[in-house]
């Protein structure tokens, strides 16, 4: 049987899609993914929300994965070649078509190298041990600074963490109206009153935890620390109340969504400021990240400036009183000295009088030469 010559061009073109690796699926072309292709990597997402454990996507035998980064429209093109067949009596001629597919909205899968460091690895350097018992004082973190411009820590953190640019009063810095969204309880704010700037590791929680051993630079640079935004966080006041100051292992938000995040923000700032935990604070932010997110990753702390070593302690000895030397006549002897009237009339001096022995102007306090009256 004859065969045309668009008969045998199919055939090449088939064995050449076969050879560069081509793939038709309902009659369109389709790049297959090459052998040894990197798949996407499995990234902790940056949203409130607890990742899921990766998965692995397996192409079935009708559906074949784009092996691009991203796909915005896909086109495909269906030419037959022009056939012409001459004779000395005849021509036939045989015309270009094309079919043009409508554009696919199908992502290809991301190709993004995980960024950060694995939670769990960081969480390994924390040093466990047991909490310093007693001495805190939340004056002994001075808070709520000046940050110039006559905005305060709590100004800066406002403005910040507001999703809209803050009000702020005509004569100052002091904010009076923003939008912020509590991430601890999902609450939606618009009055500053509301709003709570949380230290993530509270206070005292720092104190019990190697704070006790700073001295009072270093406690105020944490209590105002805007160098990295995990250590402070504006959120409802009720939620930030509800917290106070315990630690993980026995308070987490509310919002489970910002579990992982919570954690992850609470590790790295432990790790960076050289503060420890108790067994059951690690223990349970161990488990909280297995189960939840394994794979979940937060960006690397930067290192803290020097501060300088604490003040050693000043011990105040008490200054012992004065001898009170008892009244002597008029034949001499040592000089008499009262500290005050009630040691003048102990000894039996009062009232004592201009001459008299122990008499000075400091007795006598109106003048008329007569003290202890």
């Amino acid at each position: 049987m004859r065969r045309s010559a668009a008969f045998f061009g199919a055939i090449r073109w088939q064995a050449w899609v076969a050879v560069a690796g081509v793939v038709t699926v309902g009659g369109f072309l389709l790049a297959a993914p090459r052998p040894g292709g990197s798949s996407a990597p499995d990234i902790a997402p940056v949203v409130d929300a607890a990742p899921t454990t990766s998965t692995t996507s397996v192409a079935s035998s009708s559906t074949v994965a784009p092996a691009v980064a991203s796909t915005t429209s896909l086109a495909a093109t269906t030419s037959t070649s022009s056939t012409s067949t001459s004779t000395s009596t005849s021509t036939t001629s045989t015309s270009t078509t094309s079919t043009t597919v409508a554009p696919t909205t199908t992502a290809a899968p991301s190709t993004t190298p995980p960024t950060g460091l694995l939670l769990l690895d960081v969480l390994a350097f924390a040093t466990i041990t047991n909490e310093h018992r007693g001495g805190y004082d939340r004056d002994l973190f001075d808070h709520w600074i000046s940050q110039g411009g006559g905005c305060t820590t709590r100004d800066v953190v406002l403005g910040r963490d507001s999703s809209t640019p803050v009000q702020r009063d005509l004569f100052g810095c002091d904010v009076v109206a923003g939008d912020w969204f509590s991430v601890y309880d999902g609450a939606e704010l618009t009055d500053p009153s509301d709003v709570d700037i949380d230290h993530v590791v509270a206070l005292k929680e720092a104190w019990d935890s190697g704070a006790w051993a700073w001295g009072y630079e270093q406690r105020r640079a944490f209590a105002n620390d805007l160098s990295d935004a995990r250590t402070l966080r504006a959120v409802h006041d009720s939620a930030n109340q509800d917290k106070g100051d315990r630690d993980p292992s026995n308070w987490l938000p509310p919002r489970q969504q910002h579990w992982c995040t919570y954690l992850g923000d609470w590790v790295a700032i432990k790790v960076r400021w050289g503060l420890s935990m108790d067994q059951s604070e690690y223990g349970r932010i161990r488990n909280v990240v297995r189960e939840r997110c394994p794979t979940w990753r937060i960006e690397p702390v930067d290192p803290l400036p020097a501060f300088p070593p604490p003040a050693p302690a000043v011990s105040i000895q008490p200054i012992a009183p004065l001898p009170v030397a008892p009244p002597t006549g008029s034949g001499g002897g040592a000089p008499v000295y009262f500290e005050n009237c009630d040691a003048a009339r102990a000894a039996g001096a009062a009232p004592v009088r201009r001459g008299d022995p122990g008499y000075r102007k400091g007795l006598d306090r109106d003048g008329d030469g007569v003290g202890c009256e």
